[in-house]
């Protein structure tokens, strides 16, 4: 097959995120006409159709979707390599970071206050899912992606996972439901329980321990959100197992108290990265 060209490419990829053939020409600065006449070269050269109309709206097919995936990939590396280049010899002053939904707000802050009082530099947060955003990251869209687990490295892609934390897990509630003498497994058989979700490392380790103990827990809600379990603590709903960060301002006010910690469950906090010639050297300070 010849060689790609990327000027159709281009073409493609505008109409593909504008969904329409008219507005994608005005930013192109092109006619309609010659523009759907380069989309129909690219698909002859490709092989496929690449779109269908719906009435006024360009509708990708499953290949056009292929398609795109990779024209994203490549116009962001054109991207990144313009702005790494035309930066050489000074930090680069964004820093791109994608976190996972359900990932403890106050862990996010501790990873980024290196550079929250630096008046230079500018920091996008997105969260999603680890799927998503480690498509974000492959396709060069972020520089870093936050998570509680590391995803696998394969041959198919470049993923490097840095640990960057090691956190201690303990039974946290409203000090009020502390009773004198109490032990943990009184508090684990008797109180109602707000647990991570079964995706969590913390739940699996949690599942072995009270096995090992014995306990079948009294479960008040299985939550995947970080965010949520902290609430829901905070409003009386259980005990919560979770790492004390997550909690850390309700501790130290004292709206919520430590009641044991678990030190055989830990949540390992990890920064993922793709190889790259040029990494954003601000990630320096982080990892």
């Amino acid at each position: 097959m010849a060689s790609l060209n990327f000027k159709h490419l281009r073409y493609f990829w505008a109409v593909a995120h504008e969904g329409h053939l008219t507005r994608a020409a005005e930013a192109c600065n092109v006619s309609q006409s010659a523009l759907s006449v380069q989309i129909q070269a690219l698909e002859a050269q490709l092989g496929h159709a690449l779109f269908e109309r719906r009435g006024r709206q360009m509708v990708l097919t499953e290949a056009g979707r292929v398609a795109l995936g990779y024209a994203d990939t490549i116009f962001a590396a054109g991207d990144e390599l313009i702005g790494t280049l035309e930066n050489r010899g000074r930090a680069r002053q964004v820093l791109r970071i994608g976190a996972l939904a359900t990932l403890s707000r106050n862990f996010q802050m501790q990873f980024l206050t290196p550079l929250m009082a630096r008046m230079d530099v500018d920091i996008v947060l997105r969260s999603g899912t680890l799927s998503e955003l480690l498509e974000g990251l492959q396709a060069l869209e972020l520089d870093v992606v936050l998570a509680n687990m590391a995803p696998v490295r394969d041959r198919l892609n470049s993923l490097i996972s840095h640990r960057i934390a090691d956190q201690t897990v303990s039974l946290i509630g409203p000090p009020q439901r502390m009773r004198d003498g109490a032990s943990l497994s009184d508090y684990l058989s008797e109180a109602p329980l707000i647990l991570p979700g079964h995706s969590s490392s913390i739940r699996a380790g949690f599942d072995a321990m009270i096995n090992r103990l014995n306990i079948r827990p009294v479960i008040a809600a299985e939550i995947d959100d970080m965010a949520m379990m902290r609430l829901l603590a905070r409003e009386g709903f259980g005990l919560a197992i979770v790492p004390p960060i997550v909690v850390r301002d309700e501790l130290q006010s004292g709206l919520l108290a430590e009641f044991a910690a678990l030190p055989d469950l830990r949540e390992t906090f990890y920064a993922v990265t793709v190889e790259r010639r040029f990494p954003n050297p601000l990630l320096a300070a982080l990892i």
